[in-house]
């Protein structure tokens, strides 16, 4: 079993367990790529119009350069917003789902339910999760990270995660997963992510709503089909 959470001085993101953050990580290291392009590329302008003392004072006014700072930025963003379409359209993406859960966002918990299991339709669970008290917190547990009850889920299956909030705006964030969805009063949003390996995943609300906001967060346990199946008929 894997932890994945961040760590002090980390710059780069979490190690990835979905196809979702593996597209996303790539496509901040390409952007990265492009930006230090232009920076490079303007600092020199700024060094060599600063040193030099033989500037063309009509520089401004050849149609040449109008030319070149018209095209090389319209080339650029064509090449940043190609891979954002094709990464939207990922994240969009309407598979069919092998199994759905329903999270709600309360001040200040999380409660799920285990409604809409295709291969066990007969089953159906319901559970809070609080954060874990300082006092009573194990060894091998993280201080404000863990919680009472995780939720537990399968690997290798599609998953959709159904997003609602029974008072005030929350977030259901995994940043390892790559999803994060809105938890609106009145309005239910979705996300949908497919694992890996299996895994102890660590998350928090990312919607400031209220005083205890920083004391509601996510541990999402992904284990194999059978270990599963196993942790269902003893939660039933």
């Amino acid at each position: 079993m894997f932890l994945f959470i961040g760590t002090w001085s980390q710059i780069n993101f979490q190690d990835s367990n979905s196809p979702l953050i593996e597209e996303l990580s790539h496509l901040h290291d390409y952007i990265n790529l492009i930006l230090v392009f232009i920076i490079t590329f303007v600092l020199i302008i700024i060094i060599i119009v600063t040193l030099s003392k033989f500037i063309n004072t009509c520089l401004i006014e050849i149609q040449i350069v109008e030319w070149v700072w018209t095209i090389i930025p319209a080339a650029l963003l064509l090449q940043i917003a190609l891979p954002r379409l094709l990464l939207l359209y990922m994240l969009d993406e309407s598979s069919d789902s092998k199994l759905t859960i329903k999270t709600i966002g309360h001040q200040w918990y999380w409660s799920y339910e285990y409604r809409d299991l295709k291969f066990l339709e007969r089953i159906k669970i319901e559970f809070d999760t609080y954060m874990t008290p300082r006092d009573s917190i194990e060894e091998s547990r993280f201080r404000l990270l863990d919680v009472d009850n995780r939720t537990t889920l399968p690997i290798h299956i599609q998953i959709r995660v159904l997003i609602r909030s029974a008072d005030v705006l929350h977030s259901w964030t995994v940043p390892a997963l790559g999803v994060k969805g809105d938890a609106v009063p009145g309005r239910l949003n979705q996300v949908k992510f497919i694992c890996h390996r299996p895994g102890v995943f660590f998350g928090q609300c990312s919607e400031i709503c209220g005083a205890n906001h920083r004391f509601m967060p996510i541990v999402v346990e992904l284990v194999n089909y059978r270990t599963f199946i196993n942790w269902l008929s003893i939660a039933e």
